[in-house]
């Protein structure tokens, strides 16, 4: 069914579904962080319509648990559905992520591919960046997803492979101000997805990143709002326009199925052309 957005904002966000098909990955495990809303959320559900069992993990516990329940609730009439289930996740916590891999054999038995998409987006000019910023910052969205691609790790080691995908940002490559703390830690993961990708290849571990520009989710909502700011925004994105989650669900798709499966250590842009400009 289309997304009725798709004709409400022509030219602007595309919401239109995403029909690509991965058979293979019907009945394997995937453990995705920051699911509890955005797009975690998005990525948990449709790859539990696509057959595949998801434990999501997030700060707020009781949300995790509650996106879980409502997203099965939508996908119990569709055929081969998988499963969600919700925990209580701090990704600066090592612990937590083995608790997260734990809970999928648990629940389903196998696991087999993991997504470090938990993050947070501070804001501060450079002389005000502050301590507890810096620790926020590159607790979440880098010691996150080293703790997070240790655990799949050692799991994927004994089970003959598996597959990282990094949730980083086309902020890696690009200087904003108020940003520098943001910007810098996602600069860190997309360089970190490369050396865990030579590190971990020979045990047939691909890791991979992908890289959102202006997509439409509540980060961007101010620009939404600011017909000054969207006019700015959008004339650096050759397409014109903001991206929709269900792009960026579609790259992560592609990265986690067998489709990839000679590909290890990119990082895929879905930014519109943006990082060019």
């Amino acid at each position: 069914m289309t997304d009725e957005r798709a004709t409400s904002n022509p030219g602007r966000v595309d919401f239109s579904p995403l029909p690509a098909l991965n058979p293979e990955l019907s009945g394997r495990t995937v453990v995705v962080t920051g699911a509890g809303r955005g797009m975690g959320a998005l990525f948990v559900e449709e790859l539990a319509r696509r057959g595949v069992n998801a434990v999501g993990g997030d700060l707020d516990g009781d949300a995790m648990a509650a996106v879980a329940e409502k997203i099965n609730a939508n996908l119990s009439g569709v055929p081969d559905a998988g499963r969600v289930v919700g925990i209580g996740a701090d990704v600066t916590d090592p612990a937590a992520h083995d608790a997260m891999a734990a809970k999928a054999l648990e629940e389903f038995g196998r696991l087999d591919m993991w997504v470090n998409n938990a993050g947070v987006f501070p804001q501060a000019e450079f002389t005000d960046i502050s301590p507890d910023q810096l620790a926020m910052t590159y607790g979440v969205n880098l010691n996150g997803v080293v703790y997070g691609g240790q655990t799949a790790a050692r799991h994927f080691r004994t089970v003959g492979g598996g597959v990282i995908v990094n949730m980083g940002s086309v902020a890696a490559v690009r200087a904003r101000v108020t940003r520098a703390t943001y910007n810098s830690s996602k600069a860190a993961v997309k360089h970190l997805t490369t050396c865990m990708s030579v590190e971990l290849g020979p045990d047939n571990i691909r890791v991979n990143s992908i890289a959102p520009g202006f997509i439409d989710t509540e980060m961007t909502r101010w620009v939404q709002e600011d017909p000054v700011a969207l006019d700015r925004a959008l004339s650096t994105v050759p397409l014109r326009r903001l991206g929709a989650p269900i792009e960026v669900f579609s790259a992560l798709y592609f990265l986690l199925s067998d489709s990839a499966r000679y590909i290890t250590g990119t990082n895929i842009p879905v930014d519109g052309g943006s990082q060019h400009v």
